[in-house]
């Protein structure tokens, strides 16, 4: 369908932003590349290249002419995100995955386009290191352009301290999804919306999508479906690996698996970056002197993980687990399996509850497991309590500090030295915002709707102290996230998953079960750490590829990936390729 063509004059605004990183432009020669491996089609002034909503998009590059990325807000048009000219190209995360696209995109003048189809596109990002590079950088860059102006996302109208409200708004800043917050409480455009559709208050929260879909109040599992974060519609593939979790020890597992050329699945039941996703700030990671957020670690590593050709199932948990020929079938919880010749278990830890009256009731209206810039906006200049005395703990209360008027650490110990990093105590010492309690605990929490009262006593001499406080971070201790499925498995006293010579194992990493693996946090024995869950996630590829070959010969589909040996689609994209290239 054609439109008339609109005017192609930039703003400044829209210049610089061209300019940017995010928006990287193909020299003659990478598009001289490309054309053998494309398809040129011509789009008159105001056709459309694709809509918004629409799923596995081709890449397009820019022969000549130019072409506009533009938001829609309804049925109306918004505003233009982008304008690409000779040499860019269309595309961001959804590029690497099956979710849908946030924008329209448009011909503002006559265009000589190139269509990469995805299949191709997957094959030249991991065979072509100058193309893939300039890929992955725009396709980060533009995510985090959309998710700071909130471009092209869905609305979400709820009441900031209800409990399903911080549950939609954590998964979707944890995925990085942009979205708009709209709080009827303090929000005259949200009250026009909730008449406008007849919402009831009982329908709180509720979603509104691009298309003007309306999920009220939709399980994670659903929003995650509508977004398109579940990339494993096609269930009759049998994988090389699927891993269960999508912590630092999964998301390393699935990059090297997936670049040493296993077919691999990940299934989170949540949102990924795991416990390590939740913290504001982590400065001891090696490679990272500033310091890097779990949530820009998750994302990257994501990211990275679906370059490779890795496939993921998100707020997906596993029911039941099952082996049948040497071949597992995971079954979901929407009754269907997914199935591979090897598992690893990557589930992580969570923290600790505290065993307190109405403390479940004030789960997450009140009281929560993480110190994101999200919950950061939840308690903006007022008293708040951190519990813990790990490094979890000591970057919350640093983190929010920031942004708190105080910030009470709790820690039932007398001092901070055997259990927190140096730097970080060094640093909540000369905090004017942290005041530090030591020997001591919550042992009253009050509140109607959500939490609005803490009772704490310091055990040294019996003091008991009641404040005025809303939001209360819990992050002490650490117990397993070993669902019904691992019934089957060997745990220890505390439930942690036993692994190498405790069951019998040749790998250090290997379980009770043929072909099943443990790493991580979930893992007996394993040290509490991003780095250790990293390495752990990387290494046991070696562990896998070694079982994998044990059964070749039962199973012809698999063969170990030599190294130096070109990928099977390789010589396709060879013969495609200018000569002397």
């Amino acid at each position: 369908m054609l439109i008339p063509p609109i005017s192609c004059a930039a703003n400044t605004n829209r210049q610089q932003s061209n300019r940017h990183a995010s928006f990287p432009v193909f020299g003659q020669e990478i598009v001289t590349r490309l054309m053998e491996l494309g398809v040129v089609e011509i789009f008159e002034p105001g056709a459309f290249l694709f809509l918004r909503g629409a799923r596995d998009v081709d890449m397009f590059v820019v022969v000549d002419g130019e072409i506009e990325i533009i938001e829609k807000i309804g049925q109306m048009t918004g505003n233009t995100f982008a304008v690409l000219g000779r040499g860019q190209f269309t595309g961001e995360l959804d590029l690497l995955d099956s979710r849908r696209t946030l924008f329209d995109c448009r011909a503002i003048t006559r265009s000589r386009i190139l269509r990469i189809n995805r299949s191709m596109l997957r094959q030249i990002i991991r065979s072509e290191i100058e193309i893939a590079d300039l890929v992955m950088q725009a396709c980060m860059g533009r995510r985090s352009d959309i998710v700071r102006d909130a471009s092209g996302g869905v609305t979400l109208i709820g009441h900031k301290h209800s409990a399903d409200t911080i549950r939609l708004l954590r998964f979707l800043t944890r995925n990085g999804h942009p979205y708009t917050m709209l709080d009827p409480s303090t929000n005259a455009d949200a009250n026009s919306l909730i008449h406008s559709f007849d919402f009831q208050q009982a329908h709180l929260p509720v979603v509104l999508l691009g298309d003007q879909t309306v999920l009220r109040n939709p399980s994670t599992a659903l929003l995650s479906d509508e977004l398109g974060l579940t990339d494993v519609s096609d269930r009759t593939t049998v994988y090389d690996v699927a891993i269960i979790g999508a912590g630092p020890a999964g998301l390393a597992a699935a990059v090297y698996a997936a670049s040493e050329g296993l077919s691999t699945v990940v299934i989170e039941g949540n949102t990924p970056g795991g416990q390590a996703g939740t913290s504001s700030r982590i400065e001891n990671y090696l490679g990272f002197p500033t310091g890097v957020s779990g949530q820009e670690l998750s994302d990257r590593s994501l990211a990275q993980a679906q370059k490779f050709g890795a496939r993921f199932a998100i707020s997906r948990d596993v029911v039941t687990m099952r082996r049948e020929k040497n071949i597992y079938a995971l079954h979901l919880e929407d009754g269907e399996p997914v199935t591979s010749r090897t598992v690893v278990i990557a589930t992580g830890a969570r923290y600790q509850k505290l065993n307190l009256p109405n403390y479940e009731r004030f789960e997450y209206q009140g009281i929560h497991y993480a110190a994101t810039a999200m919950e950061a906006g939840l308690c903006l200049n007022q008293e708040v309590v951190v519990v813990g005395a790990g490094n979890s703990a000591g970057q919350a209360a640093l983190f929010l500090s920031q942004t708190s008027k105080c910030v009470h650490l709790l820690i039932r110990g007398e001092r901070l030295e055997t259990t927190m990093s140096n730097y970080l105590i060094q640093r909540i010492l000369s905090s004017r915002r942290i005041s530090l309690r030591v020997r001591s605990e919550i042992v009253r929490m009050d509140g109607e709707d959500c939490l609005q009262e803490v009772t704490w006593r310091d055990n040294a001499i019996g003091k008991i102290e009641s404040r005025a406080i809303s939001n209360v971070f819990v992050m002490i201790g650490a117990r397993p996230r070993t669902q019904g499925f691992c019934h089957d498995l060997a745990v220890d006293a505390k439930g942690f998953i036993m692994t190498g010579g405790a069951v019998a194992s040749e790998s250090l990493f290997g379980t009770n079960l043929e072909a099943v693996f443990a790493v991580g946090d979930v893992r007996s024995g394993s040290v509490k750490r991003v780095a250790s869950a990293v390495g752990e996630g990387s290494v046991v590829v070696s562990d896998i590829h070694k079982y994998l070959a044990s059964t070749k010969k039962a199973d012809s589909a698999y063969s170990v990936p030599a190294r130096g040996v070109v990928p099977a689609y390789m010589p396709a994209v060879m013969q495609a390729l200018p000569q002397g290239f």
